[in-house]
């Protein structure tokens, strides 16, 4: 059986989901809106490979290789990291259009594996303030 712990962050905000995407898809402007997820660079593609350096607050910056398992236009964006032995984390950022430019967005970590349940639970509280972060970063990056 696998084990999972996920962990989120959701809002609404009044703006379009093309004004929303275009925070997600210039990588090269995440610096300025995503305070934990520094350096993105890649291809956002189904299999494109991202690169980036993870800054959780109280740990030491962490490379981060990953994989795009699932994106879609104005709407998602997903990568997933094997971290080891018993250990995967996937990272999410989603748009859901409510009605045009009113939607809700969320930003997640999920992790699998008996190691992913262990660090979450060692780490919980930082990864809150970091969804958290990245949600306050996001909203001031996209607020019309």
């Amino acid at each position: 059986m696998t084990t999972i712990a996920r962990i989120e962050k959701r809002f609404g905000i009044q703006a379009s989901v093309d004004h929303i995407w275009a925070a997600i898809e210039q990588l090269d402007g995440w610096d300025r809106w995503n305070p934990i997820e520094k350096g993105i660079s890649g291809t956002i593609a189904f299999g494109g490979k991202v690169t980036l350096t993870e800054t959780l607050p109280g740990a030491a910056p962490r490379p981060v290789e990953a994989t795009v398992s699932d994106w879609q236009p104005n709407a998602q964006l997903v990568w997933t990291e094997k971290r080891g032995l018993w250990f995967q984390s996937m990272r999410y950022f989603e748009i859901e259009e409510l009605e045009p430019g009113s939607s809700i967005v969320a930003n997640g970590f999920i992790f699998t594996g008996l190691r992913g349940e262990m660090y979450f639970d060692k780490h919980k509280k930082t990864l809150r303030g970091a969804v958290d972060s990245v949600a306050e970063g996001w909203r001031a990056a996209i607020q019309v």
